[in-house]
């Protein structure tokens, strides 16, 4: 395979690693946000999805950024009766962000965005001997 090939594949690679990190901040940044009134909804967890791409100039397989989601699962409930936002029975709806798992998700992305980073350098590093060689 040409070696620029490989590198657009992993700079797209890079590419939706750094987009999940961004959603990864906003669920943290959001992690405390509550209702201001009875019956708002809190903020909701938002996951993103990967799909591949044909790239036709190269005729490679390239991953890019499919949907950015809201995750479906319930909301927690906070017991805070003085709270603009509680209920009629005292509780207040929480968001659904864990900040254990956002934080698994960020070494994640952080881990593969380092992996493609490598593939990036060695790439060059090859074309940087390979042109050596030639001399």
């Amino acid at each position: 395979m040409d070696i620029s090939k490989i590198m657009k594949i992993s700079a797209a690679g890079m590419k939706v690693q750094t987009a999940r990190m961004s959603v990864v901040a906003e669920n943290l940044a959001n992690a405390d946000t509550v209702p201001e009134k009875p019956g708002e909804t809190p903020y909701r967890r938002k996951v993103v999805t990967f799909r591949n791409a044909l790239d036709r100039a190269t005729g490679t397989d390239r991953v890019q950024v499919g949907k950015v989601t809201t995750d479906k699962t319930a909301f927690g409930r906070r017991y805070d009766p003085g709270h603009p936002g509680a209920d009629k029975d005292g509780f207040v709806a929480t968001p659904n962000v864990k900040g254990v798992i956002e934080m698994m998700d960020l070494r994640s992305a952080q881990r593969s965005y380092e992996a493609n980073l490598n593939v990036i350098q060695t790439s060059r590093s090859m074309m940087q001997n390979m042109l050596e060689m030639i001399r």
